[in-house]
């Protein structure tokens, strides 16, 4: 897959189709000795704390963006928890109050940023 010289073209095909390999999973080109440490290494189905199923090579991504489990930061308070069970935290932390120290009242800490604005 790479441009190779006209006078050296005979010799690379012919090492390429004894040495290389295309992998079936990821269309990579893998030496053919190499080729059942890499399936291996990279495609074998491991299992995500999730219980998801997913590819090795396709783990750490899943771990850092799409997995339910993944750790998530409150918004409001700073506590870490998990993904899944951080929209409920929120929704419940948002709506606790704090008083103001300019106005005196209570305020939703989901409002504290926009308070200023309207704070007398």
């Amino acid at each position: 897959k790479k441009d190779i010289p006209v006078a050296n073209f005979i010799m690379h095909e012919i090492h390429c189709s004894r040495n290389i390999e295309v992998c079936r999973y990821c269309s990579e080109l893998i030496p053919k000795s190499e080729m059942k440490n890499h399936i291996e290494s990279e495609h074998v189905q491991v299992t995500c704390k999730c219980r998801m199923k997913i590819e090795k090579c396709l783990l750490k991504d899943h771990e850092a963006s799409a997995c339910p489990l993944r750790p998530a930061v409150c918004q409001y308070c700073d506590i870490q928890l998990t993904f899944n069970k951080l929209q409920d935290h929120e929704i419940y932390c948002g709506a606790r109050t704090e008083r103001c120290g300019g106005c005196g009242h209570n305020v939703m800490v989901k409002d504290l940023k926009e308070h200023p604005r309207v704070c007398g």
